[in-house]
């Protein structure tokens, strides 16, 4: 079929030759496509969107032929979900909650362990209600020995896959979105488990952590002058190993139990010799537990970056360990056998993933957890091959071959062992009744989610097989060939043979014209189908309007003809224009057209015949429902008219001709003719028309006004020369001695004034001197005479005597204030005073104090510049991109200036009014903020970089924003601000001192070159918080 363009042009080809009211029927059918030939299966490979008899590639390819019923659902076999036989139970990882399920596994195939935790007594028995449990409520554990039993019980007997951990991990209070130290929570963990053990009655119960996992050792410090040994005893539940520079576990053990020697300045003071003496301390092992526990320590911290890494060098281990040779009192079995190695993925100590290997004490096979998958080992082996190939190391070493029974390992970071014995294991761990209940209860609730999933399989089934009929069946009655026929959208069409979604009814609304009918520019997204299928649609899915051979709109035809035809006649008229454009017009014969009309008529034409097809595009949305919001499409189309009508550039406020004869010209009658035919409803105005009188009597009185203006300004001018050239002021810092009076304006007043005797046809004369801006509600003065010599002396003016006379001549004067300078030759010749009028309000001015420091601590998005220096004086060059940098703009420069002729608030426009009102104090503060407010412009120097932030942000956040900017990592930064040093990275900036337009002094320790390398930093810029605030730490 050919393109979507070429049918559009061929269905409307016929209106280059026939004029609109000459349309037919036959017209009518072509230009809606009716006679289009069909495509055909196989031969169209798409649908083709601009044929409505195209009923190829809609979708329908799914259904035609047989299709697998497990494409009519979505939903995987509850079956799946199902524990299979012999095989253990996974955990839900909840986010990152991976080393939390490692240790749950291997804690839960210690039987000894799990059996003493089932004999502990369980508030369990109030939940029970009889022979049975209550059916209203889920049973929710109280403590962290109820949480363990319910978690062991349901990994023995449920019959679910995986079981959700989640009331474990809430009840410890633990973060499930961060990954934390899994060494850290064995030891926490086991440490609160003891804790909440000792409590039991029942001795099996309450030392079963001791009795699995506890031993002892000793520190033995033995004097090289006397021989004498002092021993400090310790208990142990696990042996944390160095790794650095050992490639074998006995050798970890080894340095773990080395003599030290104490030498020097590190010598031993010696009770028996009553002097410091060379020394040699070492471990000795003095007992061992059942369970043996030795932590490989594979995170450490790195100096040089401030953070943890992780050492991903192999450590080779075997099966079967003899720790005979470094327990003090031989003679006991001490042969240890594997029974899980905790795996942690990943090259980074910040990220990765932890599993674990665990032998079946039961069975001796190996298993790997992990999470939700657990998978066995064959043939009672454990693998470790494929878990070391998972994450390329940077070091490149090669792993070692490792003989039969032993390993090794670069991602192992806990190696669990157990005493050998000879007696086999008891059979199994029995879960006590109230146990046993709720995992029933769980695994009933389980088998009816199962039977509910497959009942929704079978319904989507046998949906989905009627759907298929009614495809096949309908689908070949589709095409409507000679026979009666309706049109359906081919949305609605997609839909229907999509199945995953349900069929709502048809809606055809969004394809209608303004006559209720087809629109014939909607016929690219319809389809004509015969009458039988269209019945049978409507009777099972309802919807409407039905669109009918009745639906095809002879209005929108005879329209589009008209257009088209005005469209290919266009540039001949555009040529006839501008010849016609070219000739004088003489008379009175001729028409005032806008300037700007005639430059862009064409284009104008363009868009005003194309506006039947802009209005069928902003109507075309959602097929079913989703059209749009019609108010708000009349609007567009009103701002657009309003921009596009032709020869309105001409009219006035008041719709008359407007008196600019610079912006229109005079066009022949010819020419105005043959732009009324693509212009009809234009503004006419022929050339006898009069301009409007209103606008020239504006005009009048406005040149009449700017004269008055500019006289005013001149003879203000002239009268206070000094004061707007800014030359000879006075200064209260040195008074001047040929006076004793100085009076006082706001410095607003003074700007405005001088902004107007620049520019008076631009600017509003100032009438007004408006000094109520510089008092209190009460009157009084806002300023002391030591703050209008410093901080305050941008907000007033200086105004000699003479020159106050002047003032009050020129202006309305609301409030006199003045300073006089009085010399109290009676006490002291050398002593002047300065005494206000009015005098100072100490309440007001405390307020406003107090405000503005308040203001200084509650900024937002303020600008504050970050100085680098080394050595506190050299400036270093800039290292990275500026981000969060400000415009060099002040607020000054962006605040917007006042249209020409608005009435200033501060200042009184007429005579009248001159009475102050009384306002609120803080009404006041606001007042203050608009009149005298001034921004101060920072001059940045270089290696200054500019930063917006906000008072409530933390000195951390900060560091991590000038991270950005200069490539220094936060450990590496040292702040100050006037001399104080900035330390505590959790205080706001508005406690530490920081306001807006601060200059904060950086000094880097050792910058860091590679600005790629910030991602790492940004893991470990934030402080460690570990386990803080959790179960584990008795919170």
């Amino acid at each position: 079929m050919a393109p979507r363009l070429q049918l559009e042009k061929a269905a409307w080809r016929w209106a280059e030759t026939v004029r609109p009211e000459e349309v037919s029927q036959e017209h009518i059918e072509t230009a809606y496509r009716i006679w289009l030939e069909p495509c055909i299966r196989g031969v169209c490979r798409r649908n083709c969107k601009g044929n409505p008899n195209c009923l190829v590639g809609i979708g329908e390819h799914i259904w035609l032929g047989e299709i697998d019923e497990n494409s009519f659902h979505n939903i995987d076999d509850p079956n799946c979900e199902r524990r299979k036989k012999n095989s253990f139970v996974g955990l839900t990882n909840l986010g990152a909650t991976c080393y939390v399920n490692t240790f749950l596994q291997v804690w839960f195939l210690n039987l000894e362990l799990r059996q003493a935790l089932y004999l502990c007594p369980s508030t369990c028995s109030d939940y029970m209600m009889g022979d049975g449990i209550h059916e209203e409520k889920d049973y929710e554990p109280q403590t962290i020995c109820e949480h363990l039993q319910y978690l062991f019980a349901l990994l023995q007997n449920s019959n679910r896959r995986y079981i959700d951990p989640s009331g474990f991990v809430k009840a410890l209070g633990l973060d499930t979105g961060q990954q934390q130290d899994a060494q850290e929570f064995s030891k926490l963990f086991m440490s609160l488990l003891e804790d909440t053990l000792s409590k039991q009655k029942n001795p099996d119960v309450r030392n079963i952590v001791q009795q699995q996992f506890c031993g002892e050792y000793a520190y033995v410090t033995v004097c090289n002058q006397c021989g004498r040994e002092s021993k400090l005893l310790s208990k142990f539940y696990e042996l944390e190993l160095n790794i650095q520079g050992h490639k074998q576990l006995t050798d970890c053990i080894s340095e773990f139990l080395k003599e030290e020697k104490l030498e020097g300045d590190n010598r031993y003071f010696c009770e028996n010799c009553q002097s410091k003496q060379n020394a040699t301390r070492k471990i000795r092992l003095l007992s061992l537990p059942c369970t043996l526990n030795l932590q490989l320590m594979r995170f450490v911290f790195d100096r040089q970056t401030g953070h943890k890494k992780k050492l991903n060098t192999y450590i080779g281990f075997s099966e079967i360990l003899d720790m005979e040779p470094y327990v003090e009192h031989k003679g006991g079995s001490y042969v240890y056998e594997l029974s899980a190695v905790l795996i942690h993925r990943g090259v980074s100590a910040y990220s990765g993933h932890y599993i674990a290997h665990v032998k079946d004490p039961q069975s001796g096979e190996w298993y790997k957890f992990n999470d939700e998958d657990i998978e066995k080992m064959e043939g009672k082996k454990l693998q470790l091959g494929i878990e070391e190939d998972l994450e390329p190391s940077k070091s490149q070493t090669r792993k070692p071959k490792c003989g039969k029974g032993t390993h090794c390992s670069r991602n192992a970071y806990m190696l669990v062992y157990r005493l050998q014995t000879h007696e086999k294991p008891n059979t199994a761990v029995q879960v006590p009744a109230f146990l046993q209940a709720l995992v029933d209860r769980d695994n009933s609730k389980f088998e009816e989610w199962c039977i509910e999933m497959a009942e929704m399989r079978k319904q989507s089934v046998d949906k989905g097989k009627a759907k298929h009929e009614e495809v096949k069946e309908l689908y070949q009655r589709l095409p409507a060939g000679a026979e009666p026929y309706e049109f359906v959208s081919l949305e609605w069409l997609q839909k229907w043979l999509d199945e995953s979604t349900p069929t709502k009814p048809i809606d055809n609304h969004a394809c209608l014209c303004s006559h209720d009918k087809l629109h014939p520019d909607k016929i690219s997204i319809m389809k004509r189908i015969s009458e039988y299928a269209a019945d049978i649609f409507y009777s099972r899915y309802g919807g409407g309007p039905r669109l009918t051979v009745k639906a095809l709109c002879k209005e929108c035809v005879v329209e589009r003809c008209r257009v088209l035809r005005l469209k290919n006649q266009l540039n001949e008229d555009y040529k006839t224009v501008n010849n016609l454009l070219k000739a004088t017009v003489k008379g009175i014969d001729g028409f005032w057209v806008g300037k700007s009309s005639l430059r862009s008529w064409r284009q104008l034409a363009l868009e005003q015949l194309d506006e039947q097809d802009g209005d069928a595009d902003q109507s075309n949305g959602k097929m079913n429902g989703n059209t749009l919001n019609k108010d708000e499409s009349k609007e567009e189309r009103k701002e657009e008219e309003e921009e596009l009508n032709f020869n309105e550039d001409i009219l006035c406020p008041h719709g008359e001709l407007c008196i600019s004869e610079n912006e229109r010209r005079l066009v022949s009658k010819e020419a105005w003719s043959k732009l009324q035919q693509y212009f009809p409803k234009a503004p006419e105005f022929p050339s006898y028309k009069e301009c409007c009188s209103q606008c020239k009597i504006l005009e009048r009185e406005g040149e009449e006004n700017e004269a008055l203006h500019k006289m005013i300004a001149n003879e203000q001018k002239t009268s206070l020369p000094n004061l707007f050239q800014d030359k000879n002021r006075p200064c209260l810092s040195n008074w001047p001695e040929d006076t004793d009076v100085l009076y006082i304006v706001s410095q607003f007043f003074v700007e405005e004034w001088r902004k107007f005797v620049r520019k008076p046809t631009r600017c509003s004369p100032v009438s007004s001197v408006g000094n109520s801006a510089l008092l209190c509600p009460h009157g009084g003065l806002m300023f002391t005479f030591a703050s209008m010599t410093k901080e305050d002396s941008k907000l007033i003016a200086l105004i000699w005597p003479s020159e106050w006379q002047m003032i009050q001549k020129l202006f309305v004067v609301d409030h006199i204030i003045k300073i006089t300078r009085i010399k109290v030759e009676d006490v002291n010749p050398s002593e002047t005073q300065y005494i206000s009028e009015p005098q100072l309000c100490p309440e007001c001015r405390e307020g406003l104090l107090c405000q503005q420091q308040r203001d200084l601590r509650e900024y937002t998005q303020a600008t504050i510049y970050v100085h680098k220096v080394v050595d506190n004086k050299k400036v270093m060059k800039d290292s990275a991109p500026e981000l969060n940098v400000s415009s060099s703009e002040t607020e000054e420069d962006k605040e917007e200036a006042k249209p020409d002729g608005e009435k200033d608030p501060d200042f009184n426009q007429s005579n009248g009014g001159t009475k102050r009102q009384k306002i609120s104090h803080q009404n006041y503060i606001a007042y203050q903020k608009q009149v005298i407010r001034r921004s101060m412009r920072h001059r940045k120097v270089r290696g200054e970089k500019a930063l917006l932030v906000s008072a409530n942000q933390t000195l951390k956040e900060l560091k991590i924003q000038i991270m950005h900017a200069f490539s220094v990592a936060p450990f590496d930064q040292n702040l100050s601000i006037d001399g104080k040093i900035l330390s505590d990275d959790c205080a706001t900036l508005g406690t530490l001192g920081v306001i807006p337009e601060s200059v904060i002094l950086l000094k880097a320790d050792e910058p860091i070159a590679d600005y790629a390398a910030m991602d790492d930093v940004m893991q470990v810029c934030m402080p460690e918080e570990g386990f803080k605030g959790t179960g584990l730490l008795g919170h």
